[in-house]
């Protein structure tokens, strides 16, 4: 079974929900403290042993090229001069994480369009794919816990979430499933943003992807489905039809945050505002304070 090495980062998006905010400003960029969110994708697949890491951009997305580059001889200079070598090293860290593969993203809309963006990097290899305004706090780490369970079973392996707000089950993907062993189960199919009376499960077949080359032939193949839009999981369920099994991992110890509206990017900020050892004190003191 071959080894994943590569990671497909979508990072293409217009980011309408947070406009005017992302109107020159990636949304994969907005800051979660002192980091932006992708950098936390980016350590989640580096901590999980990935050391090449394809981000599909678009327009306005330079921003995001710059903050995995080496910094500037004048920030250096600067970070020098002021004596703040430990913060010197954490940005000096970034750009030596990984190899970064830029690619502009180019066709119809729909979230496999990035997915195939990245086919002539993939070499006809295995890989992994994650959404890039979004991440998973786990130990071990998500992908890492998908990886694992890849070198066990061939197929597609998806990471399952649990959603607890029966609401919130129409803005994902969710699962039918059939338990197989421990928080591994069989998905024998995949409901795209269903209405919460009609979800089969409350797990989100969602976030992070362990895929076959194969996968690209099956996007080529899939017509434009729920808004007009080509969707990942249409072509995954035409794999799975093929023959190819497709797994759901439910992530150990985990915790979810979805950056990509409004509400949950702001939870998300003060959870790791919280968990922030340079400023968690005096923060937790403040929101005391608030009258609410």
């Amino acid at each position: 079974m071959q080894k994943i090495t590569k990671v497909v980062i979508p990072a293409a998006g217009f980011g309408t929900r947070f406009l005017p905010q992302t109107k020159a400003m990636p949304k994969e960029m907005l800051p979660i403290v002192d980091k932006p969110v992708i950098q936390y994708v980016v350590e989640e697949a580096v901590a999980s042993g990935i050391k090449n890491i394809i981000i599909i951009t678009g327009a306005n997305k330079r921003a995001i090229e710059d903050h995995f580059d080496s910094p500037n001889e004048d920030l250096v200079q600067n970070l020098v001069n002021g004596k703040k070598t430990k913060l010197l090293k954490q940005i000096e860290k970034i750009s030596n994480m990984a190899e970064f593969i830029y690619i502009r993203q180019k066709g119809p809309y729909g979230n496999a369009t990035p997915v195939l963006t990245a086919e002539p990097v993939i070499d006809g290899e295995p890989f992994a794919v994650l959404w890039g305004d979004e991440f998973i706090h786990s130990t071990p780490p998500r992908l890492a816990q998908m990886i694992e369970v890849y070198s066990q079973y061939e197929g597609i392996i998806i990471s399952g979430v649990r959603i607890d707000n029966k609401d919130d089950l129409k803005r994902y993907g969710i699962a039918d499933l059939e338990p197989v062993k421990g928080n591994l189960y069989k998905i024998k199919q995949i409901v795209e943003k269903p209405e919460s009376d009609e979800a089969p499960s409350n797990i989100a077949a969602h976030g992070a992807y362990i895929l076959p080359p194969e996968i690209f032939n099956a996007i080529k193949r899939t017509r434009p489905g729920k808004g007009g839009e080509i969707w990942l999981v249409d072509a995954i369920n035409l794999l799975k039809k093929e023959g190819i099994p497709l797994y759901a991992v439910v992530i150990k110890n985990g915790k979810y945050y979805d950056t990509g509206s409004k509400l949950e990017y702001m939870k998300t900020v003060v959870e790791m505002a919280l968990q922030h050892p340079n400023i968690n004190g005096s923060f937790r003191h403040f929101l005391r304070s608030l009258k609410l």
